[in-house]
């Protein structure tokens, strides 16, 4: 029996726990503490046997040497060409991680970080296929461009967009309500994105987690992934004439939607 556990880490990350009930192993997403690791297989009574990784950054491999440290060698899997060099193993697009009777899809997906990728597995855990995409897909945003392109990350989307409707989206943090002002504030007649705020702000006003999202929602409401509605392309190209920047392609669309959440 397999399962997905959301191991909340610093102000709003999250570790995300696959483990197999049956064997007892773990396998954790983007472990930037160790401690909150450590103390949830602790208390699930569970033996950590892999990490993935999906970009460098220290929120989400800070906590690896001590895991390893406390917990003895553990498969490691990092993106190729990654500042992060401490992997057992690394992989790049079309390869292939198989952990237990499950095979995740590496898929590329620069824009947050260069060496950032996601990890995709069709077989439903929990009910839905799995898509760990670390800060590259939020629920309602998309990660900062610190080192890509908008065309490199509008690109690394629609790979993403491309997925089943309903696709789990395990992505690294809880930032959908500040996703959704600033939606709501670009497309403030959106019925939809009105709906969806009040349930999460139900939600996290319970402590609840609003994340994994639903792929198919994200279609539906996420501006990050609407370069090509008419709703977005006109609120998109009223936000560009007032900041002088251009807004005649997909690219362009996305790249201003992208300038307005930086400076919102």
């Amino acid at each position: 029996m397999l399962s997905i556990s959301a191991i909340p880490a610093f102000n709003d990350n999250y570790i995300w726990c696959l483990a197999d009930s049956s064997s007892g192993k773990a396998m954790v997403v983007d472990p930037g503490d160790a401690g909150p690791v450590i103390d949830h297989l602790s208390q699930h009574g569970l033996t950590l046997d892999a990490i993935l990784v999906t970009h460098h950054h220290p929120d989400h491999v800070g906590g690896i040497r001590k895991l390893i440290q406390t917990l003895g060698a553990v498969r490691t899997i990092a993106p190729a060409n990654s500042p992060f060099t401490s992997a057992s193993e690394t992989v790049a697009a079309g390869d292939s991680v198989s952990w237990h009777e499950l095979t995740f899809r590496v898929m590329e997906v620069p824009g947050h970080t260069l060496d950032h990728i996601a990890y995709f597995c069709p077989t439903p855990v929990d009910g839905h296929p799995v898509l760990f995409c670390g800060d590259t897909l939020f629920v309602c945003g998309c990660g900062r461009l610190f080192e890509g392109s908008p065309a490199q990350m509008r690109h690394s989307l629609a790979q993403l967009r491309q997925l089943p409707d309903d696709t789990g989206v395990y992505c690294a943090h809880e930032y959908t309500l500040a996703n959704l002002n600033y939606a709501r504030n670009l497309l403030p007649g959106d019925e939809g994105l009105a709906a969806f705020e009040a349930e999460c702000e139900q939600l996290r006003a319970s402590n609840k987690a609003t994340v994994p999202g639903l792929l198919g929602r994200e279609k539906q409401l996420n501006p990050f992934l609407r370069w090509d509605d008419p709703e977005v392309i006109a609120a998109a190209t009223n936000y560009a004439r007032e900041q002088g920047l251009e807004c005649d392609t997909p690219d362009a669309v996305f790249a201003a939607v992208r300038h307005g959440k930086d400076h919102f």
